[in-house]
């Protein structure tokens, strides 16, 4: 009788169907094109001839250079992650509690680099700091604090956007009554406003940390093989050394440690706070003390703009800042390059027809995150009526966010070493890629839907119900207009992240049909003024198409996008 018992939406074993209808689809998926390929890379690190073998994994992790690299890791992802909590906290500040004339594009330009390609970053920042750039007198190009500048460049957003949007719902009568009593904005600050921010920073410091400790285009691209990140170290064993067994070790380590990050994570932001109030309070003008955060906003935009401008001023000046303006390497995108000392190219393809498979191959990956994305919202935010049901749910949420505890090059390889026999040789499918960037995109497809849709009033589509109408109709009437504007920003928050994906697209991207990271990477890996030049105007309309897509994002104003 227990198992028959309705809980005011049907038994519980129907419901327990429905979810598992709605987990199918993207089960499948994730069993196929995450678990399998993420099994096989661990299998690769501890099996040897079929006999389990923990001395060669200890054995790698005994080498001289694995701990400089593991190293490396954590004090650059630890430094990185300080300095951009340290500048997104008062920005988050100045950005969502004041209201001043320009707040929204500066908001919408400075959560541009998160979506940048990495590839592009490393290219700006090399532009901006090599001998021949505006700060090259600084001597920091090929340095650790060339890195770690690169790390915040593209991290800081993470701090601005996850603690804005908690700064933005907050109660602010509480803090103004203790300054009317005469307490300092300082203790304001530390006895009212921190305690019912620190989840929302822990929070956003953690997943900084996650991006920094896996970032793959900027670390290969400004550290070299001088600096390597454990990312990096798996790259270069398997493509350069071969040494697929240190690369599985590797990343068997890097997936323990950034799972328990994630859970980490994840934990500390469902903690709850009873003291946030759960309305949106309009921002105010600026005062007199609010000085510092103004002004570290302001030096923020600076340091975003820096960097792009430098990467947008070499590519009009092929000869250098003594020569004259040219649109020159723009016109060469349409070639191939050179290749140094043969007089032949050093691309297969022209640049621009990378262009378009990198557009085809984003097109492809948005509506894939999208169609498991929405399945995964739906399934997460439907009210659980049952301690069952509810267990479900969060063992789901779980299961469905480790694609972004799991770094792309790890995903990547475990692609190229489990799906390549029947009935699984996918290696030539054109899907495969768009496939590995829908993962990397979906975290941030479910983050953006999952809170929009949990604040719809489950009581209006019983209501729909029980006029008659089915679980369809009632998505299209009640949920979709609600919905369809954060879709459509999760869709181009999406397509941004997909178009400038470079770590599993660098392992899965074949020669003759690569995407525009892939070919960005290469040009800059091929000495030659030439190459170098279209390597910058390459990365400038990338950084151009990415940059219009988080625009139109903004415009959107979807509080959850990009909230970790």
């Amino acid at each position: 009788m227990a198992a028959a018992r309705t809980t005011g939406g049907g038994s519980t074993a129907g419901r327990l169907a429905g979810l598992a209808g709605l987990a199918a689809l993207p089960a499948v998926v994730l069993g196929i094109f995450f678990v399998l390929p993420v099994s096989g890379m661990v299998a690769r690190g501890l099996v040897d001839d079929g006999a389990l073998d923990l001395a060669g994994v200890l054995e790698v992790l005994g080498r001289p250079r694995t701990g400089r690299v593991l190293w490396f890791t954590v004090w650059s992802s630890a430094v990185a992650t300080t300095v951009a909590v340290a500048l997104g906290l008062p920005a988050a500040y100045a950005l969502y509690r004041l209201r001043w004339p320009g707040r929204r594009v500066v908001r919408a330009c400075l959560l541009v680099p998160f979506v940048l390609p990495t590839v592009v970053v490393g290219v700006a920042f090399r532009q901006l700091l090599g001998e021949a750039g505006p700060l090259g007198f600084l001597g920091l190009d090929g340095t650790a604090r060339a890195i770690l500048a690169g790390l915040v460049f593209f991290n800081v957003a993470v701090v601005i956007r996850g603690v804005g949007a908690a700064w933005e719902s907050l109660d602010a009568r509480p803090g103004e009554a203790a300054a009317a009593l005469g307490a300092s904005p300082g203790h304001v600050f530390r006895t009212v406003t921190w305690p019912q921010l620190r989840p929302a920073v822990v929070s956003s410091a953690s997943v900084v940390f996650l991006f920094c400790a896996t970032a793959f285009g900027v670390v290969l691209t400004l550290g070299g093989l001088r600096y390597a990140s454990v990312e990096t170290e798996i790259y270069l064993l398997t493509v350069q050394r071969l040494d697929l067994q240190a690369a599985a070790a590797l990343s068997i380590v890097q997936l323990l440690a950034v799972t328990a990050l994630l859970l980490l994570a994840a934990r500390l932001r469902a903690v709850p706070d009873p003291t946030v109030a759960r309305r949106s309070v309009p921002p105010r003008r600026p005062r007199r003390t609010d000085v510092v955060p103004l002004a570290v906003t302001g030096l923020l935009l600076a340091f975003v703009a820096l960097p792009v401008a430098a990467l947008v001023t070499g590519s009009l000046q092929p000869d250098g800042p003594d020569g004259g303006w040219s649109l020159e390497a723009y016109r060469a995108l349409d070639g191939r390059g050179t290749a140094p000392g043969q007089g032949g190219t050093a691309l297969v393809v022209p640049v621009t027809e990378a262009l378009v498979t990198s557009l085809r191959t984003a097109v492809d990956a948005t509506w894939m995150a999208l169609l498991l994305g929405g399945l995964l919202a739906l399934l997460l935010t439907r009210r659980s009526r049952s301690r069952t049901e509810r267990r479900v749910r969060s063992v789901l949420d779980g299961l469905f966010m480790l694609p972004l505890g799991v770094s792309a090059v790890t995903l990547g390889f475990g692609f190229l070493i489990t799906l390549d026999e029947p009935p699984l040789d996918l290696r030539d499918s054109p899907l495969l890629i768009p496939l590995a960037q829908a993962l990397v995109a979906l975290p941030l497809v479910v983050r953006t839907l999952v809170p929009v849709l949990g604040g719809v009033d489950d009581r209006l589509r019983q209501a729909a119900q029980s006029l008659g109408a089915g679980p369809v109709r009632t998505l299209v009437t009640v949920d979709l207009p609600v919905a369809w504007r954060p879709l459509l920003a999760a869709g181009g928050f999406a397509f941004a992240v997909s178009l400038g994906e470079f770590g599993a697209t660098s392992f899965l991207a074949r020669p003759d049909d690569p995407t525009l990271p892939v070919v960005i990477f290469r040009l800059i890996g091929r000495p030659g003024p030439l190459n170098d030049e279209m390597a910058m105007a390459a990365s400038v309309v990338l950084a151009g198409t990415t940059a219009l897509v988080m625009l139109l994002v903004e415009r959107l104003r979807v509080p959850s996008v990009g909230a970790l």
